[in-house]
C-alpha cells in the first residue's frame, strides 16, 4: 500500500527538487498548506538546513549541505519503512537508458548540426528534424507511465510525472516550442529534471557517479 510523506520531509524536499523558489511555489509542489509550509521551512531554517536568499528583487529557499544530507537520510528512512527501495532501484535502471533518449532529444530541439558548424541552433525550419524529436519525446512519455505508476505504489509524493511530462509533450504538439526545454515552465525537461533528482535523492546516488 502506497504511503504518504510527512509535511516536513515534503517541504524539504520540495527545495532539493524545484531549487531556487520561494515558499508558495513549494507549498504547490505537493499541495500543502501554505502556511504549514512556511513554518516547516522556518524550522529547517532555524536547524541550518535551508536558506532564504533575496536578490533582484526575488527570493527563494536553497538546501545547505547539512539540509542535504538530512534530506537524503529521511528519504532512506521513509524508503526502509515502506520496504520499497528494490522497487524504486528497478524503476531507476529502467529509467537511465529513458535519460539519454530525453537528453539527446533535448540537445537535438536546441541544435542541428550543419557541415561546416556542429554547434549550429536549430532554427527549426526543418520539419523532418523537429518531428524526430517529438516522436522521441512521445516514446519517452509512453514508457514513463508504468514508471511513474510503479514508484507512485511505493510512495504517494512520485505521483504526477508522467501527466505533467504529458501536458507539456501536448503544448508542445500544439506549437509551443518553448514547453521542450524551459527551465520557467513544466517543460518536458523540467519535469525530467524533477524526477532524475527525486529518484538520486531517494536512493542516495551522486549525479557525477552515475553510470
Amino acid at each position: 500500500m502506497t504511503r504518504d510523506s510527512a509535511l516536513d520531509l515534503l517541504a524539504l524536499h520540495a527545495v532539493r527538487i524545484t531549487g531556487f523558489v520561494d515558499t508558495p511555489v513549494l507549498a504547490d509542489r505537493y499541495g500543502l498548506d501554505p502556511a504549514e509550509t512556511k513554518e516547516a521551512l522556518y524550522d529547517a531554517e532555524a536547524r541550518g538546513w535551508v536558506q532564504y536568499t533575496s536578490f533582484a528583487g526575488s527570493g527563494g529557499w536553497s538546501l545547505t549541505e547539512s539540509g542535504r544530507a538530512e534530506n537524503e537520510r529521511r528519504l532512506a528512512a521513509e524508503l526502509a519503512l515502506v520496504g520499497g527501495a528494490e522497487e524504486v532501484r528497478d524503476v531507476y535502471r529502467e529509467f537511465l537508458p529513458l535519460n539519454a533518449v530525453l537528453q539527446r532529444a533535448c540537445t537535438d530541439w536546441q541544435l542541428r548540426p550543419t557541415g561546416g558548424d556542429r554547434l549550429a541552433t536549430n532554427d527549426h525550419s526543418d520539419p523532418a528534424w523537429d518531428a524526430r524529436i517529438l516522436y522521441e519525446l512521445a516514446g519517452v512519455g509512453h514508457a514513463l507511465t508504468p514508471l511513474a505508476g510503479r514508484l507512485a505504489s511505493v510512495l504517494t509524493r512520485f505521483r504526477g510525472y508522467d501527466t505533467r511530462f504529458a501536458a507539456a509533450l501536448a503544448r508542445v504538439q500544439d506549437g509551443e516550442g518553448a514547453w521542450v526545454d524551459r527551465t520557467d515552465v513544466d517543460s518536458c525537461h523540467r519535469v525530467w529534471f524533477e524526477l532524475h533528482e527525486d529518484l538520486i535523492a531517494t536512493l542516495g546516488i551522486d549525479r557525477r557517479t552515475e553510470p
